[in-house]
């Protein structure tokens, strides 16, 4: 199993960007770089806390900090030891503590009033995170992995938790998996956090979208659909654990409201299409069907790689994970009606249940799984949480290789137990050298915005799409829809390949101002291949595209929704039109895309080294001045690698051919700049370069 690691601090604060999840998932900033510690004789005897006064962290690269929970039989925390009555070793090498801390809450002698207020912004938080009193929870509701109607028996337990373990200054935040880290609110207020818990309402094993990001999956294959949940969930304990930490230096604690993730789905239930139940399932009522035992252990292996990132997280931030399991005593993981046999059913309960535990066990905090009195174990975390000693050691061994190092905390009295950290993984030097560096500066926001362009869910989709706009007569726009069939991971056999895509585009008030198949007629297998695209004129504005992909038969594949603001090009203004651009082989190829006005532009922007791209812009200047067109080449940090220049096919059109063939792989970018005498504009596409 693998262990948890103490945290190592580096930085003061860790940030975390709430990208996409999208897939479903979220990522870390880049730290700050850190202090090396001063040099300085550490105290003959480490003073204990005092109550009133915050305690002071000691930081540096190989300082390791540890929280030890020292308690007696019964559960309840022993404050009283001494420094030398506690020994740390490293890989069996005993290591000098430098840092001592006795942390010590008494609830009894907090009182409700303004002293402990309600927390109306983010001032409020971080002042009142900093008081040593007080106590950090985040409530995770894990809906995608609990069922309905166990969401019920956990409630009670909560409200109760709620209303009788809190102290007046104790913080709550309440958070799903889809939660982004800067709506993380914490409240002091009983009667939200109740209605919240009323609120809550398991999803397991129910695909049903519930917003546009879930929309965008929900016609995966159902195991794929439980990977990405997995995913969201993780990132989502990664981002709590980070919102805390960057708030304060203390344990803090999240209690995970979840039945356990799910690394394998029975035959039963691994439905090709997630949203259609049963549909083209042959297994769907056979309970004599069974997963192979490798497939079983390598989703296994995968799920445990995966809780490695979060285990080095949340220990990193001083968090603890305490899973509470809304099932009490669980019997069966599947229900009667989804024909899942009892080996196949006691498989998937205990991998649920593991992967509970292993949260747990390696954060420091508790599994409260397997037990129909949920109240006594959410009085254990209150216990953890008002109680435990920080010990502080600079590591003498000073690793730097990445890997796994074992800690081990004993005490001299007898009779008690003790929990601390297991061990931590070190930094490799090149780490070190990355959290060392000054901060990169952040790339343009065009490159940025560009670059977003390139990300796709996991597993890729079964269509892509590009949307174009240009000039159109009489004051309107030209709108141009191109889609390619897309590589879907593990579905060639589960679903046919996308035939085409039924296209919707409405202006602000509902009014449908395109609606069409693309293609309209039943396509070949040849046209299927090749995909579709349309123009059509809308006025300038808003506008909102949907697409429908189809199968052969009609059926749904897939669907997706995109908002667009149609530029005024009657504006006087200089202005571009959407770059086209076109895939190429050849010089030969190039060549006829140069002399056809219909060819159609590739809505995929990843490419190989032995192709060519040749791109197309328009550029419009009041007065029907033909503005200056030029261009420059651009890493995905926003540096310029080399001068483009482009060719006046026509009025207004500009044209440029690109071998690939002497770049790297990796994710580049085109900025286009136009200039005349009344104004400028500026225009930047990103394209991803394979081996």
């Amino acid at each position: 199993m693998l262990m948890r690691a103490p945290l190592i601090r580096l930085v003061a604060t860790v940030g975390l960007a709430a990208a996409s999840l999208q897939t479903p998932a979220r990522a870390q900033q880049q730290p700050p770089p850190a202090t090396p510690p001063p040099a300085q004789q550490p105290p003959a005897q480490p003073p204990a806390q005092d109550p009133q006064k915050p305690p002071t962290f000691k930081t540096g690269i190989n300082f390791v900090r540890v929280d030890v929970i020292v308690s007696d039989k019964n559960g309840n925390p022993i404050l009283d030891l001494k420094p030398e009555e506690f020994s740390v070793s490293e890989d069996n090498k005993p290591q000098k503590i430098e840092q001592f801390e006795v942390v010590k809450i008494d609830p009894l002698d907090q009182v409700q009033g303004p002293t402990n207020g309600e927390i109306r912004s983010r001032e409020d938080e971080e002042r009142e995170a900093a008081r040593p009193e007080v106590r950090m929870f985040v409530i995770l509701f894990d809906d995608y992995h609990v069922r309905r109607g166990n969401d019920m028996a956990v409630r009670k337990p909560l409200i109760d938790f709620m209303q009788n373990q809190l102290a007046p200054a104790d913080m709550v935040a309440i958070m799903y998996p889809l939660t982004p880290v800067d709506d993380i609110s914490f409240t002091r207020s009983q009667s939200r956090l109740i209605s919240a818990i009323e609120r809550f309402e398991g999803r397991k094993f129910n695909y049903t979208p519930r917003n546009p990001f879930e929309e965008q999956y929900s016609y995966y294959p159902a195991a794929t659909v439980e990977r990405i949940r997995n995913q969201i969930t993780m990132s989502a304990l990664k981002a709590a654990a980070i919102r805390m930490g960057g708030l304060r230096e203390g344990r803090k604690s999240i209690i995970f409201v979840s039945e356990g993730l799910t690394s394998s789905l029975p035959p039963q239930l691994a439905d090709p299409v997630a949203g259609y139940p049963g549909l083209n399932n042959p297994n769907r009522n056979n309970p004599n069907a069974q997963n192979d035992d490798r497939y079983a252990w390598a989703s296994n292996v995968d799920m445990l790689n995966d809780m490695r990132d979060v285990f080095q997280t949340v220990n990193t931030q001083n968090t603890s994970i305490y899973s509470v399991d809304p099932r009490g005593l669980a019997v069966f993981e599947y229900g009667i009606n989804e024909s899942v046999g009892l080996q196949q059913d006691s498989v998937g309960l205990k991998s649920s249940l593991d992967s509970l535990h292993t949260l747990s066990n390696n954060t420091d905090g508790r599994a409260i799984v397997n037990r129909n009195d949920l109240a006594t174990g959410m009085k254990q975390i209150m216990r953890d949480s008002s109680g435990y000693y920080l010990l502080g050691y600079t590591s003498s061994r000073a690793p730097t290789d990445g890997k796994f190092h074992e800690i081990k905390v004993n005490v001299t009295r007898r009779g008690v137990s003790v929990r601390a950290r297991r061990g931590y993984w070190a930094l490799t030097k090149e780490d070190i050298a990355r959290v060392l560096a000054p901060p990169r500066p952040e790339a343009p926001a065009a490159v940025s915005k560009a670059l977003t362009s390139l990300a796709e869910p996991p597993g890729g989709r079964p269509a892509r799409f590009w949307i174009g706009t240009g000039r159109g007569e009489n004051g309107m726009a030209r709108v141009t829809f191109v889609w390619e069939p897309g590589i879907v991971e593990g579905n060639r056999r589960e679903l046919a390949p996308a035939s085409r895509v039924q296209l919707t585009a409405v202006a602000p008030d509902g009014r449908p101002l395109f609606r069409g198949r693309v293609p309209e007629d039943a396509p070949t297998a040849a046209a299927a291949e090749a995909g579709g695209s349309v123009t059509f004129t809308v006025p300038p504005g808003q506008l909102q595209m949907r697409m429908t992909v189809e199968g052969g038969k009609g059926e749904v594949l897939d669907s997706s929704v995109r908002e667009l603001t149609v530029p005024d090009y009657t504006q006087v203004q200089v202005s571009f039109g959407t770059p086209r651009v076109y895939r190429a082989r050849t010089a030969r190829d190039v060549q006829e895309i140069r002399t056809s006005v219909t060819a159609i532009p590739a809505a995929d922007r990843q490419f190989s080294r032995a192709e060519r791209l040749f791109v197309r812009i328009e550029a419009y200047a009041p007065g029907g001045v033909a503005p200056t067109v030029t261009g420059r080449l651009l890493n995905r940090g926003g540096a310029a690698m080399s001068e483009l220049v482009f060719k006046a096919a026509a009025d207004g059109l500009f044209e440029i051919e690109l071998p690939l063939s002497a770049l790297a792989a990796g994710e580049y970018l085109i900025e286009f700049n136009a200039k005349t005498q009344s104004g400028t504009a500026q225009e930047t596409i990103a394209f991803r370069v394979g081996r």
